[in-house]
């Protein structure tokens, strides 16, 4: 999403509609919902769609409960499409922590430090990056060049030849780069840490689970950022629970719509759309 920078730099996008106003009405809540849950997981950028948004609709200031409770309605999607792998990372991980070996020896145990991996290097980008990324929100024209990079990564996806059903440490830290790199809005954190794995050798449905397994840290992280300046869950009304549960659907509908793109090797298609709306907003 985009104008909540995250701890963990780039991914979830982090939310430019930082300030949204309380008295914002239910419809409008059901569309922000739908417009994070949507482009946070398809791989069009949502930061960009929701910087192109806050200024098409002239909105400056949004409650901070919506913000938090967007991110989380898009957790938990990713948490109700994925709950077996995170059951069995949940599981490895507390059985590592007696036998430290098995973060190198089981499947599980690699996976867990790869995502550590990630989230420690985006960490880093993403706070180095944190001022380009508020000056991308700000200039809609950034937000078209970040868009036409997307597009770039997901043509060049139909150049991968992956073959690895395990994301290697190596291969961890080129994702974490990628990752970093998507806190800037129009580039697409799905998209490109998606083809990066892929280009790297993941196959592309391990590319799709290790992806939005490294979001999980900076989903959480950002809804615990913007939590520590709210005022609790009295602050919580009711069109920003509408507005969860709209991210949390839509954003499980492209979760799944997602996964099967990349299986039948279509990601690229989504650059039909990301061109000209980037090059509309260069040129504009």
């Amino acid at each position: 999403m985009a104008g909540l920078t995250t701890p963990c730099g780039g991914a979830p996008q982090p939310l430019w509609l930082a300030n949204l106003s309380e008295g914002i009405d239910a419809w409008t809540a059901a569309a922000l919902g739908a417009l994070q849950g949507l482009t946070e997981f398809l791989p069009v950028s949502s930061s960009g769609h929701v910087a192109i948004g806050a200024q098409f609709f002239d909105i400056r200031e949004s409650s901070l409960a919506l913000v938090i409770l967007l991110h989380l309605g898009t957790l938990l999607a990713t948490v109700i499409l994925l709950r077996r792998d995170i059951g069995a990372l949940a599981i490895e991980g507390i059985t590592a922590l007696r036998d430290p070996s098995r973060f190198r020896t089981t499947p599980e145990g690699r996976t867990l430090v790869g995502i550590a991996i990630v989230t420690f290097i985006t960490a880093v980008i993403g706070l180095l990056l944190r001022p380009a990324a508020e000056a991308f929100a700000q200039d809609l024209r950034l937000v078209g060049y970040g868009f036409l990079v997307s597009a770039a990564f997901l043509v060049v996806s139909t150049v991968a030849r992956a073959t690895n059903g395990e994301v290697s440490w190596r291969q961890a830290a080129g994702i974490g780069i990628a990752q970093g790199v998507a806190v800037l809005p129009g580039i697409s954190r799905s998209g490109v840490t998606i083809v990066v794995a892929m280009l790297l050798g993941v196959q592309g449905s391990a590319a799709f689970r290790f992806s939005f397994l490294v979001s999980l840290p900076a989903i959480v992280g950002a809804a615990l950022l913007e939590a520590s300046g709210a005022e609790g869950l009295g602050s919580l009304g009711p069109q920003a629970w509408i507005g969860g549960l709209t991210a949390l659907v839509t954003g499980y509908v492209a979760l799944v719509i997602l996964r099967q793109i990349i299986l039948v090797g279509r990601m690229w298609t989504f650059a039909i759309y990301l061109v000209p709306l980037g090059l509309f907003l260069v040129t504009r």
